[in-house]
């Protein structure tokens, strides 16, 4: 997944794209290997299919999904070939890869995706799927201003106030006189508590009550998924500004 912790980083261009970063949980042969197989389904070899389907799933059901999954599957050939979902785990002796493409076949949208395991030097299909898209992943979850609903731009709105507090917070904090070591009102001041988080997609909302958070707002999207824009209290740089304000009333009052 890609983090950006603080909000004022949100239009940060990184040098490596998406898809590079990608390349590093699946190495080329097994993109190949589920591409192949991607290939086999497209041309309807169902029986070589089944022959590599891992026992655990391989049902009696097995040749009319996969019968479905082709239907799918326009026969012209695609535009594009992208790789926008990769994973890699361990067990039990057992390495797993699951890689996801999304195919481009002239304004049909497609994403596939295979898990493939290898145990004891053999490797089986343990996950096959077809899922038709409206448009590329890219385009539907890419961060625009139009369109949105009233909650999402009160969370946008929440998170760059929140940012803009918590940074003047800790800046004063910096330059004002304390009594006693500083660094325990910059560690608070710097961390939010709690969460409620918006789906910049599709505006659902989520609310985690024990939570803590840089900067007391950030915006996190996995590959190709949708931005989460979220918001913390930010307890730490509130209470510092409120304890300023008596100070220097105190000061002013002699």
């Amino acid at each position: 997944m890609r983090y950006i912790s603080c909000f004022m980083m949100f239009f940060f261009l990184s040098a490596c794209s998406q898809e590079d970063i990608l390349q590093k949980f699946s190495s080329p042969e097994e993109q190949a290997t589920a591409k192949a197989y991607i290939d086999r389904l497209r041309a309807r070899d169902f029986g070589a299919l089944e022959n590599a389907t891992d026992k655990s799933i391989r049902g009696p059901d097995i040749h009319d999904a996969l019968i479905k999954m082709a239907d799918l599957i326009p026969a012209r050939e695609p535009m594009s070939i992208k790789l926008v979902g990769a994973q890699t785990f361990h067990m039990s002796g057992a390495t797993r890869v699951n890689t996801t493409f999304e195919y481009d076949f002239g304004g049909a949208w497609l994403l596939m995706n295979v898990a493939i395991q290898e145990k004891n030097g053999e490797k089986t299909i343990v996950g096959f799927n077809v899922n038709p898209e409206p448009q590329s992943l890219e385009s539907q979850n890419q961060f625009t201003l139009f369109g949105k609903g009233v909650a999402q731009y009160v969370i946008l709105a929440t998170a760059i106030l929140v940012i803009l507090l918590t940074t003047y917070s800790l800046v004063a904090c910096i330059r004002s006189k304390l009594p006693g070591r500083k660094w325990p009102w910059i560690l608070f001041i710097v961390f939010g508590f709690g969460k409620i988080a918006i789906n910049w997609t599709t505006g659902q909302l989520s609310i985690t009550p024990v939570f803590v958070q840089l900067f007391s707002a950030s915006a996190a999207a996995q590959f190709y998924g949708p931005w989460i824009v979220s918001v913390s209290i930010p307890v730490g740089a509130i209470s510092f500004l409120l304890y300023r304000m008596r100070r220097m009333a105190a000061v002013a009052g002699g």
